[in-house]
C-alpha cells in the first residue's frame, strides 16, 4: 500500500512539473493582458482584436491545456507513453469542453490522470499473440483508453460534480448575504478549493449575479479570496524556504505575479502536489480574507483584475489589508503543516 502511494505520489510531481511552464507562461501573458487592456479585457475579440486582448488570450490558450497536460504526465508517469493520450483526454474532460456543467477543474484532472495510468497498467496486460502484439501500445490501447477514460468523466466524474454544482449554488443562493461572517467563511473555502472547479465557478458566478443586482461586496470577498491563495504561498515561501523545493521556490515571482493580477492557478501546482496539507491552508486563508472583506464593507465594481483596478474598490486599504491578512493565516498554516522538502539546498 504504501508503495502504491508513493507511486501516486510521484505521478502527481511529475504531472505538475510538466504543467508548470503553462501556469507560468499563461499566468503571466494573462496578467500582462490585464496591464495592458484593463479590467474589461475578457470582453474583447478573442484573438487579433488590439495587441492587449491578444496577450491575454494566449495566456488563457495556455492555461486551457494546464489541467490536460496534468492529467497526461499523472499518467505517463504510472503507465509510460501509452498513458500520455487517455490522461490527456481525462484532464481535457476535466475542463469541461462542451459545456455540459461538468467542469471539475485540476482535481478531476488529477483523479482522471490517475485512473488513466492505471487503467493503461491493466490495458498492457491484455493476452494477445506475439505476431498482433505491436497493436497493443499503437492501437488497443491507445482506442480502449481514450474511449474510456471519455466515458469516465462524463458518466462516473461529471454526473456527481454537476449534482454538487447545482447543490452549492442552491446554497449560496438560499444563504445571500444575511449572514456575512458565514458566508464569507464558505465563499472562501469555495473559491480556494479547487481554483478553477465547480466551487470556484459556482462562488464567482454568485459574485457576478450579485452585481448584477447592485450588490458590489459579494465581489469585493471574491477579489480577496482569489488572491491569496498565490499571496499565502509566496509568503510561505519567504518565510520558510525550506519548506519548498528548489523548483516551488523559483516560482516565487510567479506567485506574487498571480497576486497582483489575481490569478488563483499559480497556486494550483502546489495544491496538486501535496493536496492534502495544502488545499486546507488555502482554504483557511481565503475564508479569513473573505469575512474580513465583508466585516469592512469592501466594494468592487470590476468583475476581474486584481490590483489593476484599485480605481474600482471603495477603500483600496481594506482590500489590501484582507488580502494580507488570508494570506499570512495561509502562509503560517501551510508551514505548520509541511514539512522540509526532501532535497538538497543549492
Amino acid at each position: 500500500m504504501k508503495d502504491k502511494l508513493k507511486e501516486i505520489q510521484e505521478a502527481l510531481l511529475t504531472g505538475v512539473s510538466y504543467m508548470l511552464p503553462f501556469v507560468i507562461s499563461g499566468g503571466l501573458l494573462v496578467a500582462i493582458g490585464f496591464l495592458l487592456g484593463g479590467y474589461n479585457i475578457p470582453n474583447d475579440v478573442a484573438m487579433g482584436g488590439n495587441f492587449a486582448s491578444t496577450v491575454f488570450w494566449l495566456g488563457k490558450a495556455a492555461f486551457g491545456l494546464m489541467v490536460p497536460i496534468l492529467g497526461a504526465y499523472t499518467a505517463y508517469s504510472i503507465a509510460d507513453k501509452p498513458g500520455i493520450a487517455p490522461g490527456m483526454i481525462a484532464g481535457w474532460m476535466a475542463t469541461d469542453p462542451w459545456e455540459l456543467n461538468q467542469a471539475s477543474g485540476f482535481l478531476g484532472g488529477l483523479i482522471g490522470g490517475i485512473i488513466a495510468g492505471y487503467l493503461v497498467v491493466l490495458l498492457k496486460k491484455i493476452p494477445m499473440p506475439a505476431s498482433l502484439r505491436s497493436l497493443l501500445p499503437t492501437l488497443i490501447i491507445p482506442l480502449l483508453g481514450v474511449a474510456a477514460m471519455g466515458l469516465i468523466m462524463v458518466y462516473v466524474i461529471g454526473g456527481p460534480i454537476a449534482a454538487v454544482t447545482t447543490a452549492l449554488t442552491d446554497m449560496l443562493n438560499s444563504l445571500g448575504t444575511g449572514n456575512l461572517v458565514l458566508l464569507g467563511i464558505i465563499q472562501g473555502c469555495m473559491l480556494a478549493f479547487d481554483m478553477g472547479g465547480p466551487c470556484n465557478k459556482v462562488a464567482y458566478a454568485f459574485a457576478l449575479a450579485a452585481m448584477d443586482t447592485g450588490n458590489y461586496m459579494v465581489m469585493g470577498a471574491n477579489f480577496v479570496g482569489s488572491i491569496t491563495p498565490p499571496l499565502g504561498i509566496a509568503l510561505a515561501i519567504l518565510i520558510k524556504k525550506s519548506r519548498f523545493t528548489s523548483a516551488e521556490r523559483g516560482s516565487l515571482a510567479g506567485l506574487f505575479a498571480g497576486a497582483v493580477g489575481m490569478i488563483t492557478e499559480f497556486a494550483i501546482p502546489f495544491a496538486a502536489s501535496d493536496p492534502i496539507k495544502v488545499i486546507p491552508s488555502l482554504m483557511a486563508g481565503s475564508a479569513v480574507g473573505c469575512t474580513l472583506s465583508y466585516l469592512m464593507g469592501l466594494t468592487i465594481q470590476a468583475p476581474h483584475g486584481g490590483l489593476f483596478v484599485l480605481f474600482a474598490m471603495n477603500s483600496p486599504i481594506s482590500f489590501i489589508i484582507a488580502s494580507v491578512v488570508g494570506a499570512i493565516v495561509t502562509a503560517v498554516i501551510l508551514i505548520a503543516l509541511k514539512k522540509d522538502a526532501v532535497e538538497e539546498e543549492d
